[in-house]
This record gives structure tokens, C-alpha cells and sequence, in this order.
């Protein structure tokens, strides 16, 4: 049986990874191309993950603590939340000593279905775009790993991939 949140029209998700521990070309080299979004262990993107996000929704997939910062790629969310079972390995660098089996506290989804740009969308070019002004990611101060996106600012930041593309082209 369904539930209400499965009717829920797909969202948009800026995920931020740092590229040295997993990136936009390890998915891709991925059995698959699917893999967990484990690890995060701050309450407000475990949130998001755990009561907003549906499978099928869009991703847009960012290299954050690199030169330059940018959107990698896109990707979908192909299995919703369910226990981030790192919290409860001691030999992993995500092991939480208070999670439990009966309480893991942090979740994870399944990312998959990459899709490449044609080039890193960086965050400096974002800033250029004035439609894109109160985006999440640009605000001041923003340090989440997981964001919502709009979808008129997905839409504008498709444009620029789309640009990439045209231009490629001539």
C-alpha cells in the first residue's frame, strides 16, 4: 500500500561530498552505478533524508572542500532512508558509541542513475546567476550537506548545464 508520501511530487536535493572520500566518478565506477549516502551526522540533513526524501527525486551532486567548488553531476535518490548501519561498526570513522539496532539515529539513501555534465557547474558561476541569488548553497554562513532546491533554481541551473552543452556543440 502506499503511503501519502509516496504521491509527494519529486523534490530536488543539493548533496555536498567531498570529492577526495567519494566522488561524482566513483559512482559512476560503482557495480550499478547506486551507492549508500552514509556517514552524515548532522541531525538536520538526517532529517531530510529520513522524512523528505522519496525515491526518484533529483540530485544535484556537489564537490565541496576542493578548487573550485562546483555541481559534479546529477543523480536521483533510487531507495529512501533506512539505517546507516556505519553508525554501528566500531572500526568505521562514522561509528556513533549511543546508536543501537533498536535506535541507529542516523540514516542513509541510495543514490544512482549519474548523469554527467559535460564540465563542474562551479560555485563561482552560480554566484553569477541572479536568479539563483537566494539558493541555500549561496547564502552566507550555509554549511548543510543537504539542501533542498527549488525547482525554478534546478530549472536554472539545468539552463547552464544545457549552455555547456550548446556551446560544446558550435
Amino acid at each position: 500500500m502506499k503511503l501519502l508520501a509516496d504521491y509527494l511530487p519529486a523534490r530536488v536535493w543539493l548533496m555536498k561530498t567531498e570529492p577526495h572520500v567519494f566522488s561524482f566518478s566513483d559512482l559512476l565506477k560503482r557495480p550499478k552505478q547506486i551507492e549508500k549516502w552514509d556517514g552524515v551526522r548532522n541531525y538536520q540533513a538526517r532529517n531530510l533524508m529520513r522524512d523528505h526524501m522519496q525515491i526518484g527525486d533529483s540530485v544535484l551532486f556537489y564537490h565541496s572542500s576542493v578548487e573550485p567548488p562546483g555541481i559534479a553531476g546529477l543523480a536521483k535518490i533510487v531507495q529512501k532512508a533506512e539505517p546507516d548501519l556505519t553508525a554501528l561498526n566500531p572500526k568505521s570513522e562514522y561509528f556513533d558509541e549511543k546508536a543501537t539496532a533498536e535506535n541507529p539515529r542516523w540514516v542513509a539513501v541510495t543514490v544512482g542513475q549519474p548523469e554527467p555534465l559535460l564540465r563542474m557547474i562551479t560555485l563561482a558561476e552560480l554566484r553569477l546567476v541572479p536568479e539563483l541569488s537566494e539558493m541555500l548553497l549561496l547564502r552566507r554562513g550555509q554549511r548543510l550537506s543537504i539542501m533542498p532546491v527549488s525547482e525554478q533554481e534546478f530549472a536554472n541551473i539545468l539552463k547552464i548545464a544545457q549552455s555547456q552543452s550548446l556551446s560544446r556543440k558550435k
